[in-house]
């Protein structure tokens, strides 16, 4: 019986190993059913918005979803203000940021980034009766409105004394947009697919200038997470190597990334070229 109780076991320690093998090699364990944790701003539409019967949906709630799909866990999105995120990923109420996350020096100095997944420019977003900016110095006498936390308000934060406009910053993105149809403000600046949207549903909105800036978003972990980022380094390049990034952005955006595009464009190593946290590694993605 001992003996027959020993075969057993080693039979099992072995199925574990292949489980391990087959599984792990993005660093999931098989054991490992916990769901994943993450957050959006469910203010910040396309990327992410409240939806019909409870929860979210969007670009970034898709993008979530798949990658957990393809890592063999189950994911819980919650709902945040972005200048609450960060914060909660620090204090491990998140394992990682589904949200839109510029990548920046800054920011990469504190967090650990996977490759961008899409290129990420700023434009400005006024009353469809507004004149159009064609260059930064025509924002001279405007008023801004910005999300707080983002991106968008540390670019008015740098510039409004150098073009000479002033800027108000907002709880949520929403909110910003609303101060342009409410008189409080000339333009919104936020990101070129989130403007895109808002005027795409709102005839009396247009975009007007982008701002090329070179920059990408990618999904933030922790400094010291470089196993939970290996895992969905490895999910993503293969997203993006089978299509998936890219029929994403149609859908929620109405574009076809070309082959430059973040959305597209497979990065050789680990994170984002340039930034502090890229391993140049090369890497060679594993998919099923």
């Amino acid at each position: 019986m001992e003996i027959e109780m020993y075969k057993l076991d080693a039979l099992f320690r072995r199925g574990v190993a292949v489980c391990a093998l087959s599984f792990c090699v993005t660093g999931v364990s098989c054991a490992n059913d916990a769901p994943l944790r993450t957050a959006v701003d469910a203010t910040f539409a396309p990327h992410a918005m409240p939806k019909l019967g409870g929860g979210v949906q969007g670009f970034n709630v898709d993008l979530g979803e798949e990658i957990a799909k393809r890592l063999g866990r189950k994911i819980v999105v919650e709902a945040a203000e972005f200048s609450g995120l960060v914060p909660g990923l620090n204090s491990k109420r998140y394992d990682f940021l589904i949200a839109p996350v510029t990548v920046t020096p800054e920011r990469s100095k504190s967090l650990l980034f996977t490759e961008g997944y899409l290129d990420t420019d700023y434009t400005f977003l006024g009353s469809a009766k507004s004149a159009p900016i064609e260059n930064l110095e025509q924002l001279k006498g405007k008023t801004i409105a910005v999300n707080k936390g983002s991106n968008y308000e540390g670019w008015a934060k740098e510039n409004a004394g150098k073009y000479g406009f002033r800027y108000d910053v907002y709880g949520t993105n929403a909110d910003a947009v609303q101060a342009i149809q409410a008189g409080r403000a000339d333009y919104n600046l936020a990101g070129t697919t989130v403007v895109a949207w808002a005027a795409k549903r709102n005839p009396a909105l247009k975009t007007s200038y982008t701002i090329k800036t070179g920059l990408v978003w990618a999904l933030a972990f922790r400094k010291d997470d470089k196993e939970g980022r290996t895992s969905v380094s490895n999910a993503l390049k293969c997203m993006k190597k089978d299509g998936t990034v890219a029929k994403l952005a149609q859908k929620w955006f109405g574009f076809e990334p070309d082959a430059t595009n973040a959305a597209v464009n497979i990065t050789p190593g680990t994170g984002v070229p340039d930034m502090d946290g890229y391993d140049a590694t090369p890497v060679t993605p594993t998919c099923s």
